[in-house]
């Protein structure tokens, strides 16, 4: 039995056995049963809120899991097109001993560090940490002009 048809059965016994509601007994019953009705309501009511936040909670849930299976999928899709696209990924040979190492330099590992980005006359985005900064300059490896910095105020 739920709550509502506890609560009507209390009023259906409370009709049934013809309580005087002018005496002070009667009185008291009859406001603890129609308390009861309305404490019955108020609770019916909060349990369908939940259920329906519950339900609310479930569709964002399941939205928030197709959103991440289509970042994942994207990122797939996105490392299978730069490997396609750059020939010299993979290329495992000694660099030239004048030819700078593009990631010479970097510490992915410091979090602290600073990564600034430029971008080249050709188009090319170019990044680079505080010691490129500090030394002027940094050649595009695209177009192979090179850029300079100045880490002077304007004022």
């Amino acid at each position: 039995m739920t709550i509502s048809e506890k609560s009507a059965y209390l009023k259906g016994l409370m009709d049934g056995l013809k309580l005087n509601t002018e005496s002070d007994e009667g009185k008291m019953i009859a406001a603890i049963v129609d308390l009861l009705g309305d404490v019955t309501k108020r609770v019916t009511d909060i349990e369908e809120t939940t259920i329906a936040m519950s339900d609310e909670l479930d569709e964002i849930e399941d939205d928030l899991d197709a959103i991440e299976d289509y970042i994942l999928d994207e990122d797939e899709d996105w490392d299978d097109e730069d490997e396609e696209d750059d020939d010299d990924v993979w290329d495992f040979s000694e660099p030239d001993e004048d030819e700078e190492d593009p990631e010479e330099g970097f510490d992915f590992g410091d979090e602290d560090s600073t990564i600034y980005e430029v971008e080249c006359g050709c188009g090319e985005i170019i990044d680079f940490d505080e010691e490129t900064l500090e030394k002027g300059s940094i050649v595009c490896p695209n177009c192979g002009e090179t850029l300079e910095f100045s880490l002077e105020d304007d004022e």
